[in-house]
């Protein structure tokens, strides 16, 4: 248990190590937050979709672990995340219902797809948060799109049904900026940024119980009471040096996506091709916008404990990989061309993707397609988290800080 006199290092300034810093200033308890970047939230939490999962995109799991998984942080994202930031997320947040695009080259047929969505309806009903998210889904509906709402968003062969989900995302960048201002609020928290941590160790060798120090390229620091490692990208490769062995299958993926911010506002609902080709559209305010394609953002693949560092890109590259994403969604939503016209800036970012499992979305078979193996793996005072997903980040911290004080 940690008492206020203890001093807690928490490894990883992503949307998890700011959410377990904060809950533990606030309870009075020192902390001292590490990362290898310049300031929090600058990696992958800042420059992803911002899914806010209730479990729809794992069909690929027709046993629902992952959906049951997902499900409790997803429904109490919103509260959690507006305690932390003194914000409301609801001016941030997708405005409609997902559509989720069953692809002729799925790995899940319609019929199945279907009846996996009213599966999932059925245990939002039964989840006593369902009146937590960023609308009530008590009441939790699936629509399968008739051919004319289908042939309003896309006319190509390629997608075979459509389905509207109550899903919604939320604009990880502002999300980002608020978190650091509460960072910053809180005199409890020493933020150690620019430091790359390379080990953790017990003060005393073996001494799991006892107090730990913390080694980086640019010194050891510690002794402190508790370990938290949050870390993203190479997390595992800490885990080694305190003693905690990988447990396997595992993959890092470097993911690159378009945030575009067009000059005028541009209707058109947020999407989701699935499942085995992938894409993404995000329509935060009909201005701010995500696109993602799969195969075409996806840069490195690596099963390493430490990955290899991302390869640099010059301006032809990354031209060519946003053309890449815009046609491939163009070709399947037409809707996106408007998206392209109207672009008033279009950077592209992101990020390490950590995941317990492997191979290919094509692959029926691939372990990426089941995502229940996350959570909190321990070793005397030191703990490691496999965050899971950006949507179950604060309220696993949050009940991480609960169980320990």
């Amino acid at each position: 248990m940690i008492k206020k006199s203890h001093r807690i290092a928490v490894l990883g300034a992503g949307i998890m190590g700011s959410s377990l810093a904060l809950f533990l200033a606030r309870r009075g308890i020192p902390v001292t937050l590490f990362d290898a970047a310049p300031q929090p939230m600058s990696c992958a939490s800042r420059w992803n979709e911002g899914k806010i999962h209730l479990g729809f995109i794992y069909s690929g799991d027709p046993s629902l672990k992952t959906a049951r998984q997902v499900l409790g942080g997803g429904l109490s994202f919103k509260p959690v995340l507006e305690t932390l930031t003194g914000c409301s997320l609801g001016p941030v947040a997708t405005m409609t219902d997902d559509i989720y695009l069953c692809h002729r080259r799925t790995v899940v047929q319609p019929d199945a797809m279907e009846d996996y969505f009213y599966r999932v309806a059925h245990l939002i009903h039964q989840h006593p948060d369902a009146g937590r998210y960023f609308v009530d889904v008590s009441d939790c509906r699936v629509g399968r799109l008739d051919s004319r709402e289908l042939g309003a968003i896309t006319d190509s062969p390629e997608i075979l049904a459509g389905f509207r989900v109550p899903e919604r995302s939320v604009s990880t960048n502002w999300v980002a900026d608020r978190l650091i201002d509460a960072l910053d609020s809180e005199s409890r928290i020493e933020k150690c940024m620019g430091v790359h941590i390379t080990a953790a160790r017990p003060v005393v060798a073996g001494e799991v119980d006892g107090p730990w120090r913390v080694e980086s390229s640019q010194g050891e620091y510690g002794p402190y009471d508790h370990v938290i490692n949050s870390l993203w990208e190479g997390r595992l490769a800490i885990d080694q040096t305190a003693g905690l062995r990988p447990a396997g299958p595992w993959s890092n993926r470097y993911r690159l996506s378009l945030f575009v911010r067009t000059a005028e506002p541009v209707d058109l609902p947020s999407a989701i091709i699935a499942t085995g080709p992938f894409g993404d559209i995000k329509n935060y305010n009909q201005r701010d916008f995500y696109l993602s394609w799969y195969p075409s953002g996806l840069r490195m693949e690596s099963s390493d404990v430490t990955p290899p560092s991302p390869p640099s890109l010059d301006d032809a590259q990354q031209s060519a990989i946003q053309d890449d994403v815009l046609r491939h969604l163009e070709a399947l939503l037409p809707g996106v061309a408007k998206i392209r016209q109207q672009s008033k800036s279009v950077a592209l970012r992101g990020g390490w993707v950590f995941a317990a499992g492997q191979g290919e979305l094509s692959n029926p078979d691939s372990t990426l397609h089941r995502r229940s193996d996350f959570g909190v793996f321990r070793l005397g005072r030191y703990m490691s988290i496999d965050t899971g997903k950006y949507s179950t980040a604060p309220s696993m911290a949050l009940d991480i800080v609960n169980g320990l004080i």
